[in-house]
């Protein structure tokens, strides 16, 4: 793996961003970089989706910001000191206890209160059996686990999606609580988006590994259209449309560009003579 940034774009940022992002390029061994001049600068307080196709660097981008890819120590990113990573792919609760009474004693040093409130919030019943309950149960008990430390950066990675829709609600209303009042950071990569038009503070759209823009939500024409506003889904529907459409064309073209003739000497060099010397 590679990570790579301009020292000269980082002089630019300031101090009073919790996600602080610049010049950021990453690639795999023997290929070209995947994440290439990312930028991302979000202030505490921040509420910001990360939105784009599969397969256009969401998860790869969270995972360097939580630290799940190694990086050389020239990298200059920066989250603040205190940050969690809530990842729908992580092992569920069940594989952690058996029952969902240890979360008394899950977490060390975990304020009672803040466990207690996150409890109710997420209607956990303490006298659930993990190996009994359904997937979203389970996911509750998880989410919960993830929470009861405080955190000044959360990164979040589709994690609603085995929730019902109280549930979803719930805890997007204790994010905005969490943001209003700690001042703490949400980047919030996922594929549903209903109610999140007024949940949100920013939309960060990446295509290609690149961040096509980031926009505060109140900014973004189609969504403050006086009478023909549309839907946060219909938004982004109409971006990621357009997305593959284009991509289509630069498949089509790739496909129509003449290719070079096979070469059939028998004294053409191969990279099976290699073998005889």
């Amino acid at each position: 793996m590679r990570f790579c940034f301009n020292p000269a774009v980082m002089a630019t940022v300031g101090d009073d961003y919790s996600v602080q992002v610049s010049g950021l390029q990453f690639s795999y061994p023997g290929q070209a970089p995947f994440i290439a001049d990312f930028n991302l600068q979000l202030k505490p307080g921040s509420r910001c989706l990360l939105v784009g196709a599969n397969g256009s660097g969401k998860t790869t981008l969270l995972r360097i910001l939580a630290g799940k890819h190694m990086w050389p120590a020239c990298l200059s990113w920066r989250l603040l000191e205190q940050d969690s990573w809530l990842c729908w792919r992580n092992t569920l609760a069940g594989g952690l206890f058996s029952r969902a009474h240890d979360l008394w004693s899950a977490v060390e040093g975990a304020d009672p209160s803040r466990r207690e409130q996150l409890i109710g919030l997420l209607d956990i019943d303490l006298e659930w059996r993990m190996h009994k309950v359904s997937d979203g149960q389970r996911r509750r008990v998880q989410i919960c686990m993830g929470l009861l430390q405080l955190y000044k950066v959360l990164l979040l990675d589709e994690i609603t999606v085995d929730l019902d829709v109280v549930a979803r609600m719930d805890l997007l209303s204790f994010f905005v609580t969490e943001c209003e009042e700690r001042g703490a950071t949400v980047v919030y990569a996922t594929h549903i988006f209903d109610g999140l038009e007024t949940w949100a503070t920013h939309l960060a759209h990446v295509e290609d590994g690149k961040l096509k823009g980031l926009y505060k939500m109140n900014e973004i024409p189609e969504l403050c259209a006086v009478g023909k506003s549309k839907t946060l889904l219909q938004v982004v529907e109409s971006w990621l449309r357009k997305e593959r459409e284009a991509q289509l064309l630069r498949e089509k073209d790739e496909l129509s560009r003449p290719t070079k003739p096979l070469v059939t000497s028998p004294w053409a060099s191969s990279r099976h003579m290699a073998y005889y010397r």
